[in-house]
């Protein structure tokens, strides 16, 4: 019986997270969970030519399903990334804003976004025993 090989944010440039979170966020929005190139341009602040290059990759590694000119979805591999990024920023918002006490939320968003892609399974694991230890 083989088991599912875990997936793992850093096996991902951070520039492929971006994107994949980007795309997780505008498609929570959206009914049966796609997005069009404009959509994920617009949030991403770019235009929308620039990134097709982007997309082609992350279809050439299975994170997407999209054609050129159609709109974009997570596939499940490409779901699993977006959620750990999503979980680990949050994780990461609680631990500046109720355990550092720091009370600029943009600045702890800031912060937490730019961290988030370099931390491991262990380490999101270990943070939240941490909260749960720490915050009950």
């Amino acid at each position: 019986m083989s088991k599912e090989k875990e997936i793992q944010i850093s096996d991902f440039p951070e520039s492929y997270q971006m994107y994949l979170k980007r795309i997780y966020q505008v498609s929570r929005k959206k009914r049966g969970g796609w997005a069009t190139n404009k959509e994920v341009a617009e949030s991403l602040e770019v235009e929308p030519p620039s990134i097709s290059e982007m997309l082609h990759k992350l279809k050439k590694r299975n994170l997407i399903n999209w054609t050129p000119r159609k709109a974009i979805r997570l596939t499940k591999k490409g779901k699993q990334v977006a959620n750990q990024l999503i979980e680990i920023e949050a994780l990461l918002n609680v631990f500046f804003g109720k355990v550092l006490k720091i009370d600029d939320k943009p600045l702890v968003e800031k912060i937490s976004c730019e961290i988030e892609h370099h931390i491991t399974r262990d380490v999101k694991e270990a943070f939240k025993n941490f909260l749960s230890s720490y915050l009950t």
